[in-house]
This record gives C-alpha cells, structure tokens and sequence, in this order.
C-alpha cells in the first residue's frame, strides 16, 4: 500500500530495532501532553521496546518514507494485550502499539496504518476491535469511528500503571 511519500508493509523480527527507535522518538513528546512527567518517567521505558510476539504476529506493520526511515507503526491481534494465556474470542480484534514519527503528524500515517489493520481484521471475520487508547490518542481513534467503553490502568511494570482509554468499533456496522 502506498500513501503520500511513505508506504506501508509488514514489519518482522529483523525490524525490531527501526521500531524501538520510532518509539523512542514518539512517546516522550507526544505523551507529554497527557501524563504527568514523573508517570511518563517510569512508564515510558517499558512502552519503547518492541514487542517480539508482534513483529512475529503477521497483523503488524510499518510506515516507510520513502527514503527508508520508519516513521509509524502499529498493528492488531487476537490475542488481547497483556499475559500471555488470556482467553482469546476470535471475533474481537486488538488494535496494538501505534506510533508516529512527530514529523510526520497529521500527513496520514497513523490512518493508513489503522485502516490497513481494520481492513485485514474486518476480511478474517472480526467483528469489533478494540483499543487501550493514551489519553492522547483519544481523538485518533474517535476519528476512525472509535467509541470510548470505559477507563483502565495498564500496569507495565510493579509499581508503574499507566492510564488508558478502552475503545472499541464494531466492524459489523462500520463503513470502510
């Protein structure tokens, strides 16, 4: 899939390292806005690695500028975030850790990465995806016709919960 100066494709182990560095890039400041610097101090250390299960998962992906640079990523999954051996209902899908290059705000990367992830979900007959919105990223999923269910703290380390938006869109009903 090619948008406006970047494309997009699926990301794999070897792509482990391209992805922590966008995540390093984008979190501290984007989530600035929304937490607390002593909240963002302990949790952010977790949330910028790159997740080996999803850059193995086949459902997670990557913007690429044309010049190489990675500059968003994100992806979905059956499996829900969190321990690993949680049940799984095959017709709900979980939207998993999108990022955006700052440059590169607001020129559709993070929408062409959700509408290639809603697209694949909606083809394998999921009927809702679901999110763990940053209270930041709120507006971006509301945009893609998202809804707010609830509020839930992650806990990504002992002693380090981070709060979150539950989300959720019904692919039953939703255009695309």
């Amino acid at each position: 899939m090619s948008a406006a100066g970047f494309t997009i494709r699926p990301a794999g182990p070897e792509d482990a390292e391209a992805v922590g560095a966008l995540l390093r890039a984008s979190y501290p400041p984007l989530m600035a806005a929304g937490y607390p610097a002593d909240v963002l101090e302990r949790a952010l250390p977790a949330m910028m690695k790159a997740n080996p299960l999803l850059l193995r998962s086949g459902t997670y992906h990557l913007a690429v500028a044309e010049d190489g640079a990675v500059i968003g990523c994100g992806g979905w999954t059956r499996e829900p975030p969190g321990p690993p051996c949680q049940p799984v209902d095959p017709t709900v899908g979980h939207i998993r850790h999108f990022a955006t290059h700052p440059g590169w705000l607001r020129r559709g990367v993070g929408s062409a990465l959700l509408g290639r992830c809603i697209a694949e979900a909606r083809v394998v007959g999921v009927r809702r995806l679901a999110c763990l919105s940053s209270l930041v990223a709120e507006r971006f999923y509301a945009s893609a016709g998202f809804h707010p269910v609830g509020k839930r703290s992650v806990i990504l380390a002992p002693g380090v919960q981070f709060d979150s938006i539950v989300m959720t869109l019904e692919l039953s009903s939703a255009e695309g």
